[in-house]
């Protein structure tokens, strides 16, 4: 498998790989299907650089640790530094809009929830965020009003639109650059809509992104 790196619109870009700053409950949808609570600000957690790999090639899922489920998200590339930042600031700063799998080992973090204790163990692992090459922001257009798809083994699991965010994407760039820093190649994940579930070693997938990012992979074992 090779070395993850940034593409925007089918060029290799010259940005570091750097954390990613994921967000959680940002659909009302996902929240309740998980029955969790709807939060009244944004949930943050970050995965690792090593974290990424490629989309378009087969990934692997660790296969002792319980069940590892997919969730599909819009994903924004970030290209320039942006601490504090007012909404136009972060327009500024996407480099490129993509689709990512927040993979996540749900019966560790249902324990680790129980116990009161942080997810990384859950979401942080190496290779929890399949990513696809990004396109372009004046491609991607309005960012809140976008087609998000999950198929697996051909069956629709996941089909939700990003107007149902309930924080959009330029005030949440903006609420996280209050609390971190965000670098050139950073990478911010939005949330996942409803239909998230497990995977399993030879499941295929195709995970579109409106009609300009469609990427097909399977899982493979570790």
């Amino acid at each position: 498998m090779r070395q993850y790196q940034h593409i925007v619109e089918g060029k290799v870009v010259d940005l570091p790989l750097g954390k990613v700053v994921c967000v959680g409950r940002n659909y009302a949808a996902h929240a309740r299907e998980l029955n969790n609570p709807l939060p009244t600000s944004p949930v943050l957690f970050i995965k690792p650089s090593t974290s990424l790999v490629k989309m378009n090639e087969a990934f692997s899922i660790p296969s002792t640790l319980g069940e590892c489920h997919f969730e599909a998200e819009m994903s924004v590339l970030i290209g320039k530094q942006v601490s504090n930042c007012n909404e136009q600031e972060a327009q500024d700063a996407i480099a490129g809009v993509g689709i990512s799998l927040d993979l996540t080992l749900r019966d560790v973090q249902q324990t680790l929830k129980e116990k009161g204790l942080p997810w990384e163990k859950a979401k942080a692992f190496d290779g929890a965020c399949p990513t696809s090459a990004f396109v372009s922001k004046t491609i991607a257009g309005d960012l809140q009003n976008k087609q998000i798809r999950l198929f697996k083994n051909d069956e629709l699991h996941q089909d939700g639109n990003t107007a149902d965010m309930l924080n959009p994407v330029l005030p949440l760039i903006s609420y996280i650059s209050r609390f971190f820093t965000l670098l050139p190649g950073d990478l911010i994940l939005t949330g996942t809509p409803a239909g998230v579930g497990p995977l399993q070693v030879g499941d295929s997938l195709v995970v579109e992104l409106a009609d300009f990012i469609r990427c097909t992979t399977e899982v493979v074992s570790r």
